[in-house]
């Protein structure tokens, strides 16, 4: 959460609305095993999930797509 939330920030100048929602099932199935790892999920705007109709707005993508890679460069290096 603290690198998600620092890189938001430097990315777009702003804190980012940070909520907990019922989606990010995946987030579920790591914290059994892991139960003391700090995890979020996000991702693209998406319309109508898991139906025919389902779409993903496109503009979202990209800003998806730049925040994930100044995270998982933001991730220190084990010791």
């Amino acid at each position: 959460m603290k690198i998600f939330r620092q890189t938001y920030q430097d990315i777009y100048g702003r804190v980012p609305n940070i909520m907990v929602i019922h989606a990010g099932l995946e987030c579920g199935l790591f914290k059994e095993p892991y139960p003391e790892m700090d995890m979020i999920s996000f991702g693209p705007t998406i319309k109508f999930p898991h139906s025919p109709d389902e779409k993903v707005e496109i503009k979202t993508v990209a800003l998806f797509w730049e925040q994930m890679v100044a995270m998982l460069n933001a991730i220190p290096e084990k010791a």
